[in-house]
């Protein structure tokens, strides 16, 4: 296998479902074009170098990507051909995620990078933005602390989460969801994925997540599940309860930002670098045999329609329709187009600078 060759064109990789202790998957079958159903596999790690945190699970490589037919993880090919991969990076810093949920996750949020750094001796926070891909009946995210919510009274919907399902849920604004809603998620806010939304969700690398909720769905989780180790004080510590119903829908719900547009080809920012510098999100809308330059290093999901790859100095083409995912190398950047004689839209998940 010539992983040098590899690593100088997009990069496909195997499915990746990862486990995780709630419900969901079933809107994997019309995105990805399988056989899904709801199972405790609801989420496909894209294009990933990240071990994903299981209690109790003993794969060692749980997370990250294989290359497509091969069994060489995405992690090693990192480090074998950093340069022809990322350039003079350190490392590609962005972790990209489809998940499905099922039921209501557990109320939680993730750590800023001086948090990790505390507590977990790493430079990466969870910082994470959702694009909402499809949608199941009275589909929501709870997000943002309702007027008032104090620590104290967090603190007694931790305890009585144990016996009451629905405690720490009353704290959190419900907010319905649609196709095409796009939120960015603050380290340190509170928020939990509602049941019945598939999401491309962009984040930090790492899958640091304070759930002091006691139940997710019908399992019961561990102390270590959730607080990752840390004392309770240690872990509500994490969340901003600054951030209620007002500065959420102000600050974190996000309108597509036109950035190009001619006949027949729209790039807009859907995160951008104004709202975090720890990744941006693009959207590229190609018709009309139009075609689309693909910056690189970048995580690139089609999340409508079909079209092809083509690469600017190289007898290179290659189809793509709606649920592929790719990699597309340092190596070629300024080479890499998408074309499409019909329609193709593509969301590309670009790392920090």
């Amino acid at each position: 296998m010539n992983c040098e060759l590899i690593s100088s064109l997009p990069v496909f990789f195997n499915q990746n479902r990862v486990f995780r202790v709630y419900l969901g998957g079933k809107l994997f079958s019309d995105f990805f074009g399988d056989n899904s159903e709801d199972s405790f596999f609801p989420e496909e790690w894209i294009c990933s170098s990240v071990k994903a945190l299981n209690e109790g699970r003993d794969d060692p490589g749980e997370g990250i990507s294989t290359v497509k037919d091969t069994d060489i993880r995405f992690d090693e090919l990192l480090s074998k051909h950093k340069e022809l991969l990322i350039g003079d990076r350190d490392g590609l810093d962005v972790l990209v995620k489809a998940l499905d949920s099922a039921i209501r996750l557990p109320v939680q949020a993730h750590p800023n990078k001086e948090f990790s750094q505390k507590h977990w001796n790493c430079s990466f926070g969870k910082a994470e933005s959702w694009y909402v891909l499809a949608t199941r009946e009275n589909a929501a995210i709870y997000f943002g602390f309702k007027q008032g919510v104090t620590r104290e009274i967090f603190e007694k919907a931790v305890e009585e989460s144990d016996r009451d399902k629905n405690a720490m849920e009353a704290l959190l604004n419900r907010i319905p969801v649609k196709p095409g809603d796009v939120y960015f998620i603050p380290a340190r806010a509170v928020h939990a994925i509602g049941a019945g939304c598939l999401i491309l969700e962009v984040q930090e690398p790492t899958d640091f997540t304070i759930q002091p909720e006691r139940w997710c769905g019908d399992y019961r989780l561990s102390d270590r599940e959730m607080f990752l180790g840390l004392s309770k004080d240690e872990a509500l510590d994490c969340f901003d309860f600054s951030l209620t119903a007002d500065k959420v829908m102000a600050q974190c719900k996000k309108m597509p930002e036109i950035i190009e547009a001619t006949n027949g080809f729209t790039r807009e920012s859907l995160i951008s670098r104004d709202d975090t510098p720890c990744f941006s999100v693009e959207r590229y809308r190609v018709n009309n045999g139009k075609t689309a330059l693909l910056p690189a290093p970048a995580v690139y999901v089609v999340t409508s329609g079909r079209g092809a790859l083509r690469l600017l100095d190289r007898d290179y083409i290659k189809e793509i329709k709606k649920g592929d995912y790719f990699f597309s190398p340092y190596a070629i950047n300024q080479k890499l187009f998408a074309v499409s004689d019909d329609y193709v839209e593509i969301v590309a998940c670009l790392p920090p600078i």
